[in-house]
């Protein structure tokens, strides 16, 4: 690759800063959306929600995937006008930038019962999101963190529903090397800056996507978020 994208695969402290901060103010525009979740409401309202929340804070709205019921199983599913039901899995993926960087998280939040299997889905994701973050460390493969994850869902007996990468690199550009694929044999490095975003979709009922963007330490990974990545329950 190129020096530039080399450079740009490694952030220092000022750039961590403005990670940090645009991480903080993603966890609220979070918590803007699922504060906004109720029976009736659209994809769309709930992603009104979370892009004034971001506007509130000076930050620029970036992009917002809110897939409710079976719209979750779309991992790009563009947010429409889908009413939102008691028993829906809501799953929120948003992003807002404030100064250089952006940010890019994916939540959980289920409106009442949650559906069958959910509960159980929701775990194993949550595992793949620890395995991988168990296996990234400072000279590691990036294809060998991708498999830590992958392996967790697959020896669940879901692997064939996790049907895109674990992750990406998150700088400038909110998808930009290192990309944490199957294949890629790129060396992880300090100050590397990454998603770790496993998921199960399965079609006609709900998906589970769990994203984290970290900056990797010489001891692992650090997440930005401070948002636990436990199901938001809305009764």
């Amino acid at each position: 690759g190129s020096t530039i994208g080399a450079l740009r695969m490694r952030k220092d402290q000022t750039e961590f800063i403005n990670l940090k901060e645009n991480a903080l103010i993603d966890d609220r525009a979070m918590q803007a959306g699922f504060a906004a979740i109720k029976e009736g409401v659209t994809e769309l309202e709930i992603g009104e929600a979370i892009n004034n929340h971001f506007i509130s804070e000076g930050a620029k709205p970036q992009f917002c995937i809110v897939g409710s019921g079976p719209n979750g199983a779309f991992p790009h599913h563009h947010t429409g006008d889908r009413k939102v039901e008691y028993g829906d899995a809501v799953l929120i993926d948003i992003g807002g930038r404030k100064g250089t960087f952006p940010s890019d998280m994916t939540r959980m939040s289920v409106l009442g019962e949650p559906p069958e299997g959910y509960l159980e889905i929701h775990a194993i994701v949550e595992r793949a999101v620890q395995a991988a973050m168990a296996a990234a460390k400072p000279g590691v493969m990036a294809k060998e963190v991708d498999a830590a994850a992958r392996d967790v869902i697959t020896e669940a007996g879901y692997g064939e529903f996790f049907v895109h990468r674990l992750g990406h690199g998150l700088g400038i550009d909110i998808h930009e090397p290192p990309y944490i694929t199957a294949t890629s044999e790129v060396i992880l490095d300090e100050g590397m800056v990454f998603s770790v975003e496993p998921g199960i979709y399965l079609q006609g009922r709900f998906g589970v996507r769990l994203e984290e963007i970290v900056i990797l330490r010489s001891e692992g990974p650090e997440i930005l978020s401070e948002l636990t990545r436990e199901t938001n329950f809305i009764t």
